[in-house]
């Protein structure tokens, strides 16, 4: 019945089949033998022998030639469909191997060909794969044509045509377990790659194949090193799905691998102690899982480190990934490898993109987990001596945070000292490292607390240093924040404290070179940070810090850097109640400030910045009287070593100079100007008169109220007599000025010469008369001389 049934179908076909084979057949012709082949084969009952001998003897090559050759795509459309039917309901379907895998091939796989239409190579990948189930062992001798179309396909791009690639991915699944070693290593980078597939189905079929290679590849063993980080890489893919697919597979071989090794793993297996410290929150894989990792890791990592480094975006982030997972698993196995992984995760933790960076400080917390600082943080501090980058005290930090209390105990002295050496706190400005060497300080007290009281002063230099580096606000906030936190770890109040605890040490250990300090000296902003962040602590410490202050203020010092200590100093004397005389020690200075570090720069010297000096110097010696620190007393003891300066200073560039200046002579007119001789007088109101022509209102104002005071000086002194001449000259001057178009001018000089009227008002009331009728505002020199008049009747 068979032969019959077979011989009836060929004879149908021959007319379809004569057609298809003719040079000149055209494309309408074609078709039509096409459909004519799938009415006879596709629409009849026909069995299984008969497909097989019809499909065999006569359809198998001609149908081939046109998927392979056909220009028009319905006719190559119509030929798979026959070649698939004739596969699956054929007998023996490994007869049309030596005819198809080479059409496949060449279809396929470039130079030769390329098949345009994406449903076709879909249907050709789904063709192959239909192959592979139906002939089994048979495939062997084909595996190069099979290799190379799978190589092929796993690179096709078309996304809406995933299923491409995940029947290329199942079809190479297939063919590995008939294969040996090497047909693995062929299809192992085209494998990797789809993993970083944009569709999930392809990770799922990727993570679904290697999960199978690992428990029923003939040559597993061989390729543990190889199939692991693929299975491991899906650890981390962003559908929960696969995610599962990949634990669900890594707890079995996990297992099987126990089970076929039971003997080798008997005494890990009855006396395994858990670790007694782990990562809050992460299940601890299986004894096999963990064994497997840490049996292969020397094989694994080279390459893997490698990739972290990698220029692909992408790349870094799946290794870095896969970094965490391993060492998860290796466990303490971790230490005989950390010279490589230190080096990986120094230069990884400087990448552009931070997923990348996230991973390795989560990798580098696990070496702080579960490898012996011994062993950690003397590599990682022996990278301090040379130039010490962000990324090592980033995994330092980590490191840190990863570890136990009561394990880094024992090394925090020499964490403490390695931290605050210049060469690691003072080594850079660049904002990056300093906000990393913030994040270590920090870490170190999160980590452990108390115990942080045996190197308090190691991480106040640290803390210090940090807020002296001109950066943004919200760094000096945060430093602020982390000095809270060693005070309250420490049980004090509040960070005051904590300089209180150490002001002496700071101040030495800032101090020791001051000698040889330039404006570039990072120690004269730690100073400033010292001095103006301690509060009324500095008070206590006065007696380093005036000497420091003695030290650096002499004018053969840097002139910048004696500008940057002048404007702290006078920073402080603003508020000194509150800060450098919190305990009232102060005045017991007065005499080594003004004398030795006031009264020398104020000497006039060329430049800018001198000028600048004087300024700040004029500032502090007008802070110390505004806050009567400088008591009458005191002036007294100064004022002829200061007056020849401050009077000299009425003249400078600077408005704010030459306002306090003349503040400060008046104060010293009021306390000790009785006690002054001709000559001073005449110096003072010489250069006092010439400020009433200052381009600024503020010291016209301050010349004037000066003035007052050199009246009220003069009225009881001995000097008075011989001063007359001097007198009438200034009556004439103050008189031209009592027309000064400013109003509050004009105000100001009036009261001058209210008080200066009681010395010789006649000489006054001529002088006026002499001049009232020139002034534009007359109204002025009528009331100078009503207050003479009313003066002179209250006498009577």
């Amino acid at each position: 019945m068979a032969a019959v049934g077979a011989a009836e179908v060929a004879q149908a076909l021959s007319r379809p089949l004569s057609c298809l084979q003719e040079p000149d057949c055209g494309r309408a012709a074609r078709l039509r033998a096409l459909e004519a082949i799938r009415a006879e084969v596709q629409e009849r009952p026909l069995s299984g022998a008969v497909v097989q001998e019809v499909f065999g003897a006569q359809l198998v090559r001609p149908l081939a030639r046109c998927l392979v050759g056909d220009a028009a795509e319905r006719c190559r459309e119509l030929a798979l469909q026959l070649l698939r039917h004739g596969l699956s309901h054929g007998d023996r379907p490994g007869e049309a191997l030596p005819v198809l895998l080479p059409a496949l091939a060449q279809r396929l796989c470039p130079p030769q060909g390329f098949e345009p239409s994406e449903e076709l190579r879909l249907g050709l990948v789904q063709l192959l794969s239909l192959l592979l189930q139906r002939c089994g062992a048979s495939v062997a001798p084909y595996l190069t044509d099979v290799i190379r179309i799978l190589q092929a396909t796993l690179l096709d791009h078309y996304a809406e045509h995933y299923r491409v690639r995940v029947d290329v991915i199942q079809a190479t699944g297939a063919v590995i377990q008939f294969g040996n070693g090497k047909s693995v290593d062929d299809v192992l980078s085209h494998l990797a790659q789809r993993l970083f597939d944009e569709i999930p189905k392809v990770r799922h079929a990727v993570t679904t194949v290697i999960g199978e290679w690992l428990l029923h590849l003939r040559d597993r063993y061989s390729y543990f090193h190889k199939l692991i980080p693929l299975l491991l890489g899906s650890f981390t893919d962003e559908i929960p799905e696969n995610m599962k697919l990949a634990w669900t597979y890594w707890e079995k071989i996990g297992l099987q691998w126990e089970k076929e090794n039971e003997e080798d793993l008997k005494d890990k297996m009855d006396f395994s102690v858990s670790p007694s410290h782990y990562p809050e929150g992460v299940t601890r894989p299986g004894l096999g899982c963990r064994e497997l990792v840490s049996r292969n890791l020397s094989k694994i990592l080279p390459g893997l480190c490698h990739d972290i480094t990698d220029w692909v975006e992408s790349t870094r982030i799946k290794a870095s990934q896969l970094l965490y997972t391993l060492l998860l698993h290796a466990e303490d196995h971790i230490t005989q490898h950390m010279e490589l992984l230190l080096r990986t995760l120094y230069q990884a933790c400087l990448d552009e993109e931070s997923d990348v960076v996230k991973n390795c400080v989560k990798a580098a917390e696990l070496i702080g987990t579960f490898v012996s600082p011994k062993v950690s943080l003397r590599l990682i501090t022996s990278a301090f001596g040379k130039t010490p980058k962000p990324s090592c005290i980033m995994v330092l930090t980590a490191v840190i945070r990863g570890s136990p209390k009561e394990i880094l105990q024992p090394h925090l002295t020499d964490l403490g000292n390695t931290l605050s050496q210049a060469g690691v706190c003072q080594r850079s400005e660049e904002v990056f490292y300093m906000e990393q060497l913030l994040c270590c300080v920090q870490a170190l007290t999160e980590v452990c607390q108390e115990d942080c009281k045996e190197i308090s002063l190691q991480l106040m230099k640290v803390l210090v240093t940090i807020m002296a580096i001109p950066c943004s606000q919200q760094l000096k906030e945060k430093v602020q924040e982390t000095m809270s936190s060693l005070a309250e770890v420490q049980e004090l109040d509040s960070f005051l404290y904590l300089y209180k605890q150490h002001i002496i040490q700071l101040m030495e250990w800032v101090s020791v070179s001051c000698d040889c300090w330039t404006c570039y000296s990072p120690e004269i902003l730690q100073l400033d940070v010292i001095a103006t962040h301690s509060g009324p602590v500095i008070g206590e410490a006065l007696n380093d810090f005036i000497l420091i202050l003695k030290t650096c203020l002499q004018p053969n010092k840097d002139p910048q850097m004696r500008l940057k200590l002048f404007t702290v100093l006078s920073q402080l004397l603003q508020k000194a109640s509150e800060t450098i005389n919190s305990q009232g020690l102060f005045p017991s200075y007065l005499e080594t400030v003004i004398k030795d570090i006031l009264a020398p720069n104020l000497q006039w010297h060329a430049g800018r910045t001198a000028a600048a000096i004087r300024t700040t110097a004029v500032s502090c010696l007008w802070a110390l009287i505004r806050c009567e620190m400088l008591s009458p007393k005191e002036i007294l003891k100064v004022k002829d070593g200061l007056m020849p300066q401050i009077i000299a200073a009425m003249d400078e560039d600077s408005k704010i100079t030459r306002l306090m200046a003349c503040r400060i002579v008046g104060v010293f007119l009021k306390v000790c100007g009785k006690q002054f001789d001709e000559d001073k007088f005449t110096n003072i109101y010489t250069e006092v008169l010439k400020r009433l022509d200052d381009a600024s209102c503020d010291v016209r104002l301050a010349a004037a109220h000066t003035l007052t005071n050199w009246f009220k000086s003069l009225k009881d002194s001995d000097v008075k007599s011989a001063m007359e001449s001097h007198i009438e000259f200034l009556y004439q001057e103050l008189l031209i000025h009592l027309d000064d178009p400013d109003q509050n001018t004009q105000n100001a000089i009036l009261e001058v010469l209210k008080e200066g009227s009681v010395l010789y008002p006649e000489l006054l009331v001529r002088e006026i008369e002499g001049v009232v009728h020139k002034h534009q505002t007359p109204v002025y020199c009528n009331q100078l001389l009503h207050h003479i008049q009313s003066a002179k009747e209250s006498a009577l």
